[in-house]
């Protein structure tokens, strides 16, 4: 995505404006008074000065994460496609695990499909069947979105610049084949400290979750970044997402995929 030269300045703001606001755990105005409310290729090249900062720091790029796939969040970001964005190793956390608080600054969580590629998706036609074989397994998934942004006040260009509102993510233990289970076919209930807070399925999340990888497939292969084996794939929200407090326990339990908990520390968010 090549940029002139009078953009440049404004989306090097706009990067050091949420890398600050990551940094120092403090969140920031949004960045689209710098390049505009709906400017998705100024967006997505914040995000990757955003990626630079987190990768010379020394994070490592472990997969990526697909927004914006339920047609209602859609209309109303006033956006006719979805979003993604980067998963540092960072950002991992496992079944059950204590995540710190200090780690976030306004999350929300959301239940959704996690698949783990066994073959890169670089080259051909990243159809359906191209996708099926790639995927190693599914896995049940707790992804917490955060926002750099203060109130959650985003616009599209907003959300993309600031990596797709990425926080942590989790999975779960049960790792099935495409063999072994249909993620269109899937239900869901997430639950907060026992009660339930969201439902869904895996229709809700672009008519399959296979649809959101072939999409993230072919707008990462156009980004420059492609999806590579051994990546983890988020697909994308199977229903609403609900905001998390401390102390919050919060279990997803995905049909014929199995569960996933995560459990957040007490103290505010930083």
């Amino acid at each position: 995505m090549t940029e002139t030269t009078e953009n440049a300045v404004a989306e090097e703001q706009a990067a050091q404006r949420l890398l600050t606001a990551l940094q120092t755990r403090q969140a920031c105005e949004p960045v689209r008074d710098l390049i505009g409310p709906t400017d998705l290729p100024a967006a997505y090249r914040v995000q990757e000065r955003l990626t630079a900062g987190r990768l010379a720091a020394g994070a490592t790029v472990v997969g990526r994460k697909i927004g914006l796939t339920s047609a209602a969040v859609q209309e109303q970001m006033s956006v006719d496609q979805p979003d993604f964005g980067v998963l540092f190793d960072d950002m991992a956390f496992g079944d059950g695990e204590l995540v710190p608080m200090e780690h976030l600054l306004q999350p929300k969580a959301e239940a959704e499909v996690a698949f783990v590629l066994k073959k890169d998706l670089a080259d051909g036609p990243l159809d359906i069947a191209q996708i099926r074989d790639a995927i190693d397994y599914g896995v049940a998934a707790l992804e917490v979105c955060d926002s750099r942004i203060d109130g959650w006040n985003i616009a599209f260009a907003d959300t993309v610049a600031d990596n797709a509102s990425s926080g942590v993510y989790v999975l779960g233990n049960d790792r099935l084949t495409l063999d072994e289970f249909a993620p269109i076919e899937v239900g869901m209930s997430m639950k907060i400290n026992g009660e339930e807070v969201s439902t869904g399925n895996g229709a809700a999340c672009l008519g399959d979750p296979l649809n959101a990888v072939a999409w993230l497939a072919k707008a990462a292969r156009d980004f420059g970044e492609p999806l590579r084996a051994g990546q983890v794939i988020l697909s994308g929200a199977l229903g609403p997402m609900r905001p998390i407090e401390s102390g919050d326990e919060v279990t997803v339990d995905i049909s014929g995929l199995g569960s996933v908990t995560a459990r957040f520390s007490e103290g505010n968010p930083q």
